[in-house]
């Protein structure tokens, strides 16, 4: 049953592409076909609408956007409470630098920044937390900074000490007492 569903799926998908490519060949023979652009991601940016719209022409180049540090070591923490780093770069262009968006490489790692622009010689900031709690070993997490300056990627790394576990019992109400 499988066999003869799977190939019923091929011809059905086989036919559709052919129709397809004869529309496209009758289309191009009649004049009709409007032409293909094809934007680069990098010069496009979301709008507030959901629409992809052009981004400005810049000047700017990746080493306009300079990172003090690019790689951050905690060295070994203890875990439970978050660990934090700011990283700090400095706008070495001749235009403003707009940060759009900063991904880091799982969720147990949240970097934070500012939406406004960064003038020429000015300094900006991107703020890194790393969620320790229930993540003992040792880490490396990397942060993609996409920017209208390029790209850069940043990493925190170090190694989680797992929090000592209470000699006391948590649920004591099952501790008989004479």
């Amino acid at each position: 049953m499988r066999k003869v569903f799977l190939m019923f799926s091929i011809i059905l998908l086989s036919g559709g592409v052919v129709m397809a490519q004869g529309k496209k060949k009758k289309n191009r023979d009649k004049g009709n076909e409007a032409p293909l652009v094809i934007e680069s991601a990098a010069n496009v940016t979301p709008s507030t609408t959901g629409a992809i719209a052009p981004t400005p022409t810049t000047t700017l180049k990746p080493e306009d956007l300079a990172f003090t540090d690019v790689v951050h070591d905690f060295g070994t923490i203890m875990e439970g409470p978050d660990a934090s780093f700011v990283f700090t770069f400095k706008n070495n262009g001749n235009e403003p630098i707009i940060i759009q968006k900063a991904q880091p490489s799982c969720g147990c790692t949240v970097p934070s920044f500012s939406n406004e622009p960064v003038p020429p010689g000015a300094t900006g900031k991107i703020d890194v937390s790393y969620h320790t709690k229930g993540r003992p070993n040792a880490f490396s997490k990397s942060i993609t900074v996409v920017s209208n300056a390029g790209t850069k990627v940043l990493t925190i790394k170090g190694t989680v000490e797992k929090a000592p576990t209470s000699s006391v019992p948590e649920n004591t109400s099952m501790m008989r007492t004479n």
